[in-house]
C-alpha cells in the first residue's frame, strides 16, 4: 500500500460519484463544484465535503482556492473534470450543446493551467477523443505543453467492478510522476445484475408504482395499463418485445427490426445496460426488472451504478434523483482510478 496522500477537488461533481469512489480509495476529497444546487445536500451529506454551487464558466479562479483552501502548484492535488457531454454520445441531441461542452472543458482547462495540480482526471462519453473538432484533442496538447504525462482510452466499467455495461472515455494525467497508466481491466470477475440486486433481503419484491418513503428508496415508477400488459408478456431474464402479440407492438416498431432493448428486461446473469438518467422508465431501454413486472427501482439503479447501499439521495423529485444517479461516474470505477493515482 502506497504511503502517498492526495487531495481532490471534483469539478462538475453532481451527486458525488467520483468523490465517493475517491474517498473509498483513501483520497481526501476537499469538495465539489456544480451548477446544479439540487445536488448540494446529497453531495455534502454523503461525502463529508464542501459543495460550491457555481457555474464554472463564470467562477473566479482564486475563489476556488479560498473556498477549498488550496494553492497553486500543489503537488498532492487532483483536479477532477468529468463534465456533462451529451453531444458526443451516440444519442442524437441538439447540436447546440456542442458549444456548451467545448466551453466546459475549456473552462476546466483554465483552472488546470492556473492551479497546476499534480494530477488530473477526466471521464466522458466514448468518441470524445475521435470526433471532428473534439475539445479533448486540444486538451491533451495543452497537458503536454504544461509538462503533464497522461494515459487515456475508452474503457468499459464492467471490467472495473461495476455491474453495468458502460463504455467511457477516461484520461489520467500527472506532472509529478514520469508516467501514469489507466487501471488494469479485470475480465475474470465481472459482476452481474444478480450479484448487485438479486438479494431479496435487501430488494424485496415490489410492484410497479411502489413508493418507498424510507431513505433506501426502493421506489418504482408506475406503468400504464398498456405497458403493464406489455411487461407481463415479456419473458423473464432478458425477454423483449419479440414475444408480444401484434396488438401490443408500438406502431413505430411495427415494421422495424432491431432496438429490442426498448421495453426489454435485464438479464440476471449479465451486467446491466448503461444506466442513464431515464433508467426508471420501462420504455426507455432494457430497464425492466428481470422477473418482476416493473422497471428497476431508484435504489436498484443506484446499486447498478455501484453507489453504496447507504448512499442517500436528497430530493422530493424522482426525476431529479434519477438524473443524479444516471449522470454519475460509477463510484467503483472512480475508486479504481483513485487507487491508480495512489499507486506510486
Amino acid at each position: 500500500m502506497s504511503g502517498k496522500k492526495l487531495k481532490a477537488v471534483d469539478f462538475f461533481c453532481s451527486a458525488g460519484g467520483v468523490s465517493c469512489g475517491f474517498r473509498q480509495a483513501g483520497i481526501d476529497v476537499l469538495g465539489g463544484i456544480d451548477i446544479d444546487e439540487s445536488c448540494k445536500d446529497t453531495y455534502e451529506k454523503n461525502n463529508e465535503a464542501k459543495f460550491l454551487s457555481a457555474d464554472v464558466s463564470n467562477l473566479v479562479k482564486n475563489e476556488v482556492g479560498k473556498f477549498f483552501k488550496i494553492r497553486r502548484n500543489q503537488r498532492d492535488l487532483i483536479f477532477v473534470g468529468c463534465s456533462p457531454c451529451q453531444y458526443y454520445s451516440n444519442i442524437k441531441t441538439d447540436k447546440t450543446k456542442s458549444k456548451q461542452t467545448r466551453l466546459l472543458l475549456e473552462d476546466f482547462q483554465e483552472f488546470v493551467e492556473y492551479y497546476r495540480p499534480g494530477y488530473v482526471f477526466v471521464e466522458n462519453v466514448p468518441g470524445l477523443d475521435t470526433k471532428s473538432g473534439s475539445p479533448i484533442v486540444k486538451f491533451k496538447s495543452f497537458l503536454s505543453e504544461q509538462g503533464y504525462v497522461f494515459d487515456d482510452g475508452v474503457v468499459n466499467a464492467k471490467y472495473f467492478g461495476v455491474p453495468q455495461n458502460r463504455r467511457r472515455y477516461v484520461l489520467l494525467a500527472t506532472r509529478i510522476e514520469d508516467s501514469i497508466s489507466l487501471p488494469k481491466e479485470d475480465k475474470e470477475n465481472i459482476r452481474t445484475v444478480s450479484d448487485a440486486i438479486g438479494n431479496l433481503k435487501e430488494f424485496p419484491a415490489i410492484g410497479a408504482g411502489h413508493k418507498d418513503a424510507t431513505d433506501f428508496m426502493h421506489t418504482s415508477a408506475g406503468l400504464s395499463d398498456l405497458n403493464m400488459k406489455r411487461i407481463r408478456e415479456t419473458k423473464p431474464n432478458g425477454g423483449d418485445r419479440r414475444a408480444w402479440p401484434k396488438e401490443l407492438q408500438p406502431a413505430c416498431y411495427e415494421n422495424h427490426e432491431g432496438h429490442y432493448d426498448v421495453y426489454g428486461r435485464m438479464y440476471w446473469d449479465k451486467p446491466s445496460p448503461a444506466i442513464t438518467t431515464r433508467f426508471v422508465s420501462y420504455s426507455n431501454g432494457r430497464y425492466g426488472h428481470p422477473e418482476q413486472d416493473r422497471a428497476i427501482s431508484i435504489r436498484e439503479g443506484a446499486v447498478l451504478q455501484s453507489f453504496p447501499l447507504d448512499y442517500k439521495f436528497h430530493s422530493d423529485s424522482q426525476v431529479t434523483i434519477s438524473k443524479m444517479i444516471g449522470n454519475a461516474v460509477p463510484p467503483e470505477l472512480a475508486k479504481r482510478v483513485g487507487l491508480q493515482f495512489l499507486a506510486k
